[in-house]
């Protein structure tokens, strides 16, 4: 009898063709009036742009409420395909993939209750996702776990306002300036 290994068992690009939905990287509907961008660039150990990569955005509503609403992965009642959001709710989650280049970009609100927006990374040569974090205020310095990281360390959590509402956040797998990870096992 012949195993065929599960994808977090091997090595590779899994991603592109069954993860990605419609409006992924649409978090919040278009023209909100507090909409907000968060993009960047991944990139692996050897300073390279990483094109097959896959994020999940996680975070609270800018109330601080986390229930979020239904409909990042909504499914044409005829043909079963996922259509993805319904352009209207706020949902809480993206997922977006990197582009050619390794650039990502999400579009969503401020969260509440805390400075920062959760990050998963997917990419090639993973067993298993990354967790980090995008701190998006300067007030970040009074988080508990942002404060635990060492100082010279702490800049590779804190996203830079290129302007109003846009935010810039790489993402560094290896090598100099690597991201800081969380272990939550």
């Amino acid at each position: 009898m012949s195993r065929t290994p599960t994808p977090s068992q091997t090595v590779g690009p899994f991603y592109g063709y069954a993860l990605p939905f419609a409006g992924g990287a649409e978090v919040a509907p278009v023209g909100h009036p507090d909409l907000i961008t968060v993009h960047g660039y991944v990139y692996d150990g050897a300073g390279q742009p990483v094109p097959d990569a896959l994020l999940e955005t996680w975070q609270p509503a800018p109330d601080g409420s986390r229930t979020g609403a239904p409909g990042s992965l909504r499914h044409d009642p005829v043909t079963g395909r996922v259509i993805g959001r319904d352009g209207v709710g706020f949902t809480g989650f993206g997922r977006i993939a990197t582009d050619a280049d390794g650039h990502y970009a999400v579009r969503t609100l401020p969260p509440g209750g805390v400075p920062y927006i959760s990050v998963l990374v997917f990419a090639r040569g993973l067993l298993h996702h990354l967790h980090t974090r995008a701190y998006l205020r300067p007030a970040a310095a009074d988080d508990t776990l942002l404060s635990s990281v060492p100082e010279e360390r702490r800049s590779t959590l804190l996203a830079v306002e290129e302007r109003p509402g846009t935010y810039r956040f790489d993402i560094r797998l290896q090598g100099e300036d690597e991201t800081v990870f969380l272990d939550f096992g």
